[in-house]
Formats: C-alpha cells, sequence, structure tokens
C-alpha cells in the first residue's frame, strides 16, 4: 500500500512548526532518516555501504546478518556522527536513489523527509539539489514567487544572486551571513538599474536620484536595508557580525522588492 489511511483520506496533512532546529540533528531524525530509506527500497547492507562512503568509516566485517546485526551498525553510524554529516547523509541517500530510480522511491523519500522537517520544526528542506535552508512558509512564498518572477522577466543575473543568497544561507555547519546578504543585495541593486537605466549607480544612489521608484516611506526602507548591508555585510568589522535572522530579513526583503520591480518594469519600463 502507497499511502496510509490517514493521508489517502486527507485526515493528516503537514501543519507547520515553528523553526526551531538548524545547527542540529535530533536524534529522531537519525532514526527516521533510515526508517524512510528502507521505505524507499534500501536495505541494511546497501545502506551501510553508502553510509560508510560518505562518513568515511570502514564497515564491520564481523557483522553478517541483515537484521538485527547490520541493521544495528547502520543505527550507530548516524546516530554517532557530527549533526551537519547527517544532512549529508540525506543528501547520499537522495542522490543515489535519483541515480537508480527503478531500483528505489526518490519522489518519496524527498516527500517524507521533507513532511517531517515541516512537522518537527527542522528548518532545512530536500530538494533536487540537495539540502537547502527552510524558512517559515512565507519565507518560502517569496523567495519562489521572486525566482519566478526574474526568470519570467529576463533578470537571469539577479535570480541566480537570489539563488546564491539562499545557498549562503544553506551552507554546513556554518552559515555564511556576509554571504546572502552581499547576493540578495545584489539581486535588488541588479533590478534597481535596470529598472532606472543608470546602469553603474549603486542602489544607495538610485535611492537617492530615482524618487518614485519605490513607493514611499518603503523607498527609505531599502536605503537603511542598503546601509545595513554596507555597513555589517560589504565592509566588516570585527565587533559587527549579522545575525542568520537579520541575514533571513534581508533576503526576504530583497526577494520582495525585487520581484516588485521586475513586474513594474516589465508593465511600464521604468528607464525609458
Amino acid at each position: 500500500m502507497s499511502d496510509l489511511f490517514s493521508k489517502r483520506f486527507g485526515y493528516r496533512q503537514a501543519s507547520e512548526a515553528e523553526i526551531t532546529v538548524r545547527e542540529d540533528a535530533p536524534h529522531e531524525l537519525r532514526g527516521v532518516v533510515i526508517q524512510v530509506a528502507y521505505q524507499c527500497g534500501f536495505g541494511p547492507s546497501n545502506l551501510r555501504s553508502l553510509l560508510c562512503g560518505i562518513l568515511r568509516k570502514r564497515p564491520d566485517t564481523s557483522n553478517w546478518s541483515e537484521y538485527p546485526n547490520i541493521d544495528r551498525e547502520v543505527r550507530e553510524l548516524i546516530d554517532n556522527c557530527e549533526w551537519f554529516r547527517v544532512y549529508d547523509v540525506i543528501e547520499g541517500i537522495a542522490q543515489c536513489m535519483n541515480e537508480t530510480p527503478f531500483s528505489y522511491a526518490p519522489e518519496k523519500f524527498q516527500y517524507e523527509m521533507n513532511e517531517y522537517f515541516i512537522e518537527n520544526g527542522i528548518g532545512w528542506k530536500l530538494t533536487e539539489a540537495g539540502i537547502e535552508i527552510r524558512g517559515p512558509a512565507t519565507f518560502e512564498q517569496t523567495f519562489h514567487n521572486a525566482v519566478e518572477q526574474l526568470q519570467g522577466s529576463g533578470f537571469f543575473v539577479a535570480k541566480n544572486e537570489l539563488k546564491e543568497s539562499l545557498h549562503d544561507l544553506s551552507r554546513r555547519p556554518v552559515p555564511d551571513i556576509t554571504g546572502a546578504i552581499q547576493h540578495s543585495m545584489a539581486a535588488m541593486e541588479c533590478v534597481a538599474r535596470e529598472a532606472c537605466g543608470d546602469k553603474k549607480a549603486t542602489l544607495g544612489d538610485i535611492m537617492k536620484r530615482y524618487a518614485g521608484l519605490i513607493p514611499r516611506p518603503l523607498d527609505d526602507a531599502v536605503s537603511k536595508a542598503w546601509g545595513f548591508a554596507s555597513e555589517n555585510a560589504r565592509h566588516l568589522r570585527e565587533t559587527s557580525n549579522p545575525s542568520f535572522d537579520e541575514a533571513e530579513l534581508i533576503v526576504g526583503m530583497s526577494c520582495a522588492i525585487a520581484s516588485y520591480l521586475a513586474k513594474k518594469n516589465q508593465q511600464v519600463p521604468l528607464g525609458k
């Protein structure tokens, strides 16, 4: 049976819990990874081979039987590794499944892991590209909409800058906070330059020269965000380190403003 009763009849839907886990891999998650991998086609032996390859461990040759010996060894491997290596394991399992989809169920594995992340407040998601940072539903929707809008409007450089900002936030074990801020502001600056027709101006200069590009008083918020990025991400100081939450805020704001400008420019070219 492919789906449980509660899913088939719509009684169970993933309810989003507040994100409380990022730089951790709780004990329960480690067990769930093994459970879902088994459900999607892995057995203890081939899962052990994969984990040993990822974690650079030597298989215990004294373990012969699938259950309980090799299964126990698999669980010990994932239980005893660093938290960020657990997400390496998840990526490795997904990659192996995608390379041999007739032997496994890669779509089910991705769906089940993401549902678990959402229900248990884990701030990561499994995509075709690997493990990426996951924000609240509003952040996810804003980011997705911005990427689609920039792609559809021909702002490919800005789109790539936004995606790089997400990759920076997703770095393990330590996210690249300043990189995320820089890339997201670069995306906004790229669209703003095209929108006003001033290809060399900085975002700060654009906000001063082109009144009405962004409605008041939101333009003041953009100027202040540019100032924050310049002070804390572009020109670094030992005593000034932006937090993850601040970087996530800047990325979300950049998504919204870049999407707005791209949409507005598509309707009426602002630089004309």
